[in-house]
C-alpha cells in the first residue's frame, strides 16, 4: 500500500484512485427495518390490556409476539399461556383470519401489515329448553 494510502471499508484510497484490497470487501450498511402487525384484543380480555382494543406490534414469531403483549400487559399473561409458556389450549390465534397452526405455529413469520386476532373459547351458556320443558317432556 502506498504510504499515503488509507483503508476505509475494504477499499485502498489514495490522492488520485482507489483499489480493491484482496480478501477484503466493502462493508454493507444494513437498515433496520421495524415491521408493524396489528393484535386485536377481543372483548373478552380487554379487561386485563386496561380497555385496548388493538396494539401494534413488531414481532417476528408468536412466541416474540405473546412476549411483546405480556411486556405490555403483564396480567394478560396467565390468559394467553400455560405454565410451560404454551399457548392455552382453548387460545386460538389467527393471522389474517387463518389459524396460526396451520401457518407453521411458533415458526411461522410475521410479514409488515399482518392482522393478528387472539380469540379465547368461551364456554357455557343455557341449555337449548328450560328444565322445566325437558321435565315435561320426560314425563
Amino acid at each position: 500500500m502506498p504510504g499515503n494510502a488509507i483503508l476505509l471499508n475494504g477499499v485502498v484510497k489514495t490522492a488520485n484512485r482507489e483499489m480493491g484490497v484482496p480478501g477484503i470487501s466493502k462493508l454493507r450498511v444494513r437498515k433496520t427495518i421495524v415491521m408493524k402487525i396489528t393484535v386485536e384484543i377481543p372483548s373478552a380480555l380487554r379487561r386485563f390490556t386496561d380497555g385496548v382494543q388493538t396494539i401494534e406490534c413488531s414481532s417476528e414469531t408468536l412466541p416474540d409476539l405473546l412476549g411483546e403483549i405480556e411486556q405490555r400487559f403483564p396480567a394478560i399473561n396467565k390468559h394467553l399461556r400455560d405454565d410451560a409458556g404454551q399457548v392455552r389450549r382453548f387460545v386460538n390465534i389467527y393471522v389474517n383470519e387463518e389459524d396460526i397452526r396451520f401457518l407453521g405455529g411458533n415458526n411461522y413469520k410475521f410479514r409488515e401489515g399482518d392482522r393478528v386476532l387472539v380469540v379465547p373459547s368461551i364456554a357455557g351458556g343455557s341449555p337449548a329448553h328450560p328444565p322445566a320443558v325437558l321435565a315435561s317432556a320426560c314425563g
